[in-house]
Formats: structure tokens, C-alpha cells, sequence
């Protein structure tokens, strides 16, 4: 089978480490010239170019780099450390306070900031030395801040439901709508485990003693303001213009990056040298984004051409037990692919294969972008080659050890899994259905 051939080709050639774009523009050619008519190779223009085109795709896309340009601004303020420094203070004095502290800051750099990899390496710079300084416990530690750092996943604006609102053919709009409640069951899990796991355990998190410019609650919980609010208030405004339908996501990022500027001129972080290191950063984000979808794009035309799509559709209706056989399914390899691949090349490339079969089982589009966006975060947990690990441990001092990161994430894999499998069982809890609208 050609269709099932080039995905192997395309996994063993990025398991030895060549280039994702390139692996998969380059393969999707390889077998379009083996298996079909090399001359269909000059649609591959008018594909590319149907991604920036007239069918409104190009202008969602846009909201990309708007988005990452805004969370490049806010992370070069030093939002991060300003929030956990105040935070910890302020919840210091209970068992876990810290881990708490940890958790909440992830949320608002998750819905500020979006970047991964920045949040846990900067909650790793900041927050486990203090952590380790309080004798925390470093698995629990390092556990929270993996888990914490990877909530940019799921909680808008995140650029995965950016991506999932193209791949699909959704609204962006509506799927952060619907990431909302279950973001934040997600975060009320965590705390909820740190509370529960401190109080049968107290050596694992100890309280922090209150110095003595500390004993003014109020000067405390004053300066936990000045670092929480403003950024608050900007989320507030960007989802708020989307979900009121006043501002699409594409206008919402363009005012968020205005914002942005303001909210760093507020914390005097603002100069030209901040706006060109973010703006260069920006461009090399960007860049590698659109060059894993101009390769995905190649990709899917080289599987469609050799008969791949009526394969793999033939292949996905035959597992037992139609809907829910196929939610398993897919979810699992999805859960699979996360040790290998990006959530880039996850929802290019697999996607768009299974995008027929789902519409077919009249599943609910939104609420299956939610289920992949909620497994794609927790593929950035799973040992061994989960991404936030290897982020947090390229930060960590030597005497954190790679298995007390991996032991760490463990309770946050299990909550998370369990969260997707409520979300799965019991959508209804979270304000979603499983049931495709009848006009869509």
C-alpha cells in the first residue's frame, strides 16, 4: 500500500534526522514520480499558493506571527519573573505555595506569551532554583513547571488551535471558545493534586518563612497586582474581542501586538532593542512554520496522487467500532506520533488524512480539535523525548538528574489523560458535543 509506504518512508527519514520540511516536500515528490504522473508535480505551485489564498485560510494564517510576535515581546519584559517572584510571596506560606505560584504564572504565560519552550525555560531559571533553595521536593518540582510550562498548548491564544482552526476548516474563534473550561479544569487539576499530595506529604513542599518586609500582607498582595493585572488585562482584551465577535483572531493578535509594546512601555522594558530582537525572532518562528506547511502541503499532494487518501479512508473505516473505535484510534496515535514528532507536523500532516473519515462519523469538529490540541500538549510531557523535558533540562543545575524530571511528570500525565478521557466520556461537562451541527 503506496499510502501507508510514504508515511513509514517519511518516519524513517525524520528518525535519522533529516530536515522536517524538506523531508516531507521532498518524499511527497519522490513518490508522485515512482507512483503517478511526474507532470501533476506542477500543481504544486497553485497548492502553495491556495494556502495563502482567497478562501480566507491566508488571513487566519496571519494570526501566527502576530501572536508569537506579541508573546516574544511580553517574554523580553521579564513578565515571567516578575509574576512568580510576586506570586510565590504571595502564596509562599502554604504547603505547595510555590508549585502553586508555578502553575498559575504557566497559565498566564500560557494565555500571554503561547511559547513553550520560553515559559519552561524561564519558570526553570527562575522558579526551581527557589524551589530547590525551600527544600522542595525536585521531582515535584520539576514536574510542575514541565507540566505548567506546556498550558500555551491548550489555553487561548494558543498558536496548536491557530493551526487545528486551518487544518480542520473551523473557526479559530470557536475553538478557543471551547479550550476555555477545560484549560481550566486543567489547571484547577493541578493545584488540586499539589494541594492533596502536600498535605499526605509535607516534606515534599515545605512553607516558605515570611521575612520581615513580608509581614505587610497588603504591600505584598499590592506588588502581586502591579506584576498580574496588566497582562491580565491584555488577555482579557484579545480574547474578549474575539469571543464578542467584535475583532477576528487575525485583528485580536494585531491589537494584542500594539499591547504588547504598550504593556512592556508600562514596565519600561520598551526599546528598538527589544522590538528588533523580537522581530527577528518572529521571522524565524514563522519561517519554520511555514515551511513545515509548504512540505506538509507537497506531502499531501504526493499521498493523494498515488491513491494514499482512499487507502487510509478504507483503512480508519474498518476498525471496530466505528466512532469511538476511531476516537481510540487516533488518539493513540496521535499520543504516539507526540514522541517523535512536533505538533506542527502532527496536525499537517495526520490531520488532513483523517479530516474525510471525521466528517463522515459526523463527530464535532471543535470539540475533536480540543481533544487533539489536549493530547498534543500532554505529547510534549511523555518520556522519553517529550519537548519540555528536554527544555527544562537543558536550564537545570547538575543535580537534577534526567529521572527526576521524568518521575516529575508522571502525576501531570495521568491528570492530564484523565482529563481527556472526561472529555471524551462527558463532553457535556465541558460545554461542548460530540455531534456535528447539522449546518455547519
Amino acid at each position: 500500500m503506496t499510502g501507508v509506504a510514504i508515511f513509514i518512508v517519511a518516519l524513517l527519514a525524520l528518525m535519522i534526522g533529516f530536515p522536517v520540511a524538506f523531508t516531507f516536500a521532498g518524499i511527497g515528490i519522490l513518490f508522485v514520480c515512482l507512483f503517478a504522473e511526474p507532470s501533476q508535480l506542477a500543481q504544486i505551485p497553485y497548492r502553495i499558493y491556495s494556502n495563502m489564498g482567497d478562501n480566507g485560510e491566508g488571513i487566519v494564517l496571519m494570526a501566527i506571527p502576530l501572536f508569537i510576535f506579541m508573546g516574544l515581546i511580553l517574554q523580553r519584559t521579564k513578565l515571567s519573573e516578575q509574576l512568580l517572584e510576586s506570586m510565590g510571596r504571595l502564596f509562599g506560606g502554604i504547603r505547595g505555595g510555590l508549585a502553586i505560584s508555578t502553575v498559575l504564572v504557566g497559565a498566564v504565560l500560557a494565555a500571554s506569551t503561547g511559547v513553550v519552550g520560553a515559559s519552561v525555560v524561564a519558570m526553570g531559571l527562575i522558579s526551581l532554583p527557589v524551589m530547590q533553595r525551600y527544600g522542595y521536593d525536585t521531582a515535584l518540582s520539576t514536574g510542575t513547571i514541565s507540566a505548567s510550562g506546556t498550558l500555551g498548548q491548550l489555553i487561548p491564544p494558543s498558536i496548536v488551535l491557530i493551526i487545528l482552526g486551518d487544518v480542520l476548516n473551523v473557526p479559530v474563534g470557536d475553538l478557543f471558545r471551547a479550550a476555555v473550561v477545560p484549560g481550566l479544569v486543567l489547571i484547577g487539576s493541578y493545584i488540586a493534586y499539589i494541594l492533596v499530595v502536600c498535605q499526605l506529604k509535607p516534606s515534599l513542599a515545605p512553607p516558605i518563612p515570611l521575612g520581615e518586609h513580608e509581614h505587610d500582607r497588603l504591600a505584598v498582595v499590592r506588588q502581586a497586582l502591579w506584576a498580574v493585572v496588566p497582562p491580565l488585562a491584555l488577555i482579557l482584551i484579545v480574547l474578549g474581542s474575539i469571543f464578542s465577535g467584535v475583532a477576528t483572531p487575525t485583528e485580536s493578535s494585531a491589537l494584542g501586538c500594539v499591547g504588547a509594546a504598550l504593556l512592556a512601555a508600562l514596565y519600561g522594558k520598551f526599546n528598538l532593542t527589544v522590538l528588533w530582537e523580537s522581530a527577528r525572532e518572529t521571522v524565524k518562528i514563522t519561517a519554520m512554520v511555514f515551511a513545515v506547511l509548504i512540505g506538509a502541503s507537497i506531502f499531501s499532494m504526493g499521498f493523494s496522487y498515488t491513491g494514499g487518501e482512499e487507502q487510509i479512508e478504507a483503512l480508519l473505516h474498518a476498525i471496530p467500532g466505528e466512532r469511538w473505535g476511531f476516537l481510540l484510534f487516533t488518539m493513540v496515535l496521535i499520543t504516539l506520533l507526540g514522541f517523535f514528532l512536533d505538533y506542527i507536523e502532527i496536525s499537517y500532516i495526520v490531520l488532513p488524512l483523517i479530516l474525510v473519515v471525521i466528517e463522515s462519523l459526523g463527530i464535532n469538529l471543535i470539540w475533536f480539535g480540543i481533544l487533539v490540541a489536549m493530547n498534543l500538549q500532554t505529547s510534549f510531557l511523555t518520556p522519553p523525548f517529550g519537548f519540555a523535558l528536554f527544555y527544562l533540562k537543558g536550564v537545570a543545575p547538575p543535580s537534577v538528574q534526567t529521572h527526576h524530571i521524568y518521575r516529575g511528570v508522571v502525576p501531570f500525565i495521568v491528570i492530564q489523560v484523565a482529563v481527556l478521557i472526561t472529555l471524551i466520556v462527558f463532553p457535556e461537562w465541558f460545554g461542548l458535543s460530540r455531534e456535528q451541527p447539522a449546518l455547519w
